[in-house]
């Protein structure tokens, strides 16, 4: 029997997250999930990472402590509000400065030991609110960079960063999803929930969400509070 090849998936709890962990299992891939509690006012999205990755049957998830509280910067990790005005032109205050260059740091890192090449992210230029780390060329810039500063590039080989939803729009992402057999009513995409982890359906990741579905003509299993 071929030995499946290994990837790091990076996994939120989200509907992008979620979506791209299926697309990774489905090209064949033994996904080894990694999520991160970093001081996130939603932190409730760690139990959505969770249940997305044993749906899947991940062969091993981790999850990563750091509290990026400490020097906070971000309304979601501070106590600066959560936007609830719908998009607006410029980086929002829910950009968590660096956040996906400190992920993808960790998920090569574990990649390099576990022997994997792969690592996967639901990162997206198109539905998405305007984060800098997010771009292509971000993603580019840090596959060189994973493979000069690992041993990758004393074994003559490099590291391959996957983002399949990274052209698509939220309602193309859901098809996707749909088709991989993605359970969205286990993951969740809320920045503010309340105290009962219902969405606040009013933040900008509730409105790409609640768009998505809409547009694709399937009901949004979202609890939300209104």
């Amino acid at each position: 029997m071929k030995t499946k090849l290994k990837a790091v998936v990076l996994l939120s709890g989200g509907l992008d997250s979620a979506t791209v962990l299926a697309y990774a299992a489905k090209k064949g891939f033994e996904c080894y999930t990694i999520s991160f509690d970093y001081g996130q006012r939603h932190r409730i999205e760690l139990k959505a990472a969770n249940r997305v990755s044993r749906h899947f049957h991940a062969a091993h998830h981790f999850t990563v402590k750091i509290d990026l509280r400490k020097w906070g910067g971000s309304a979601l990790t501070s106590s600066i509000k959560v936007p609830k005005g719908g998009l607006r032109p410029g980086i929002p205050t829910t950009y968590v400065p660096a956040r996906n260059t400190i992920f993808l740091s960790f998920a090569v890192a574990w990649a390099e030991t576990i022997g994997a090449k792969d690592i996967f992210i639901g990162v997206n230029s198109l539905d998405y609110s305007g984060y800098p780390d997010c771009r292509p060329q971000f993603i580019k810039a840090f596959a060189k960079c994973a493979t000069l500063g690992t041993k990758a590039s004393d074994e003559g080989w490099k590291f391959k960063i996957h983002a399949p939803l990274q052209h698509l729009t939220k309602a193309d992402i859901i098809r996707l999803g749909t088709k991989l057999g993605v359970d969205y009513s286990i993951t969740h995409s809320c920045y503010d929930p309340d105290s009962k982890g219902r969405a606040c359906g009013k933040c900008d990741s509730c409105r790409l969400r609640r768009k998505g579905f809409e547009e694709v003509g399937i009901k949004d299993p979202t609890v939300y509070v209104d």
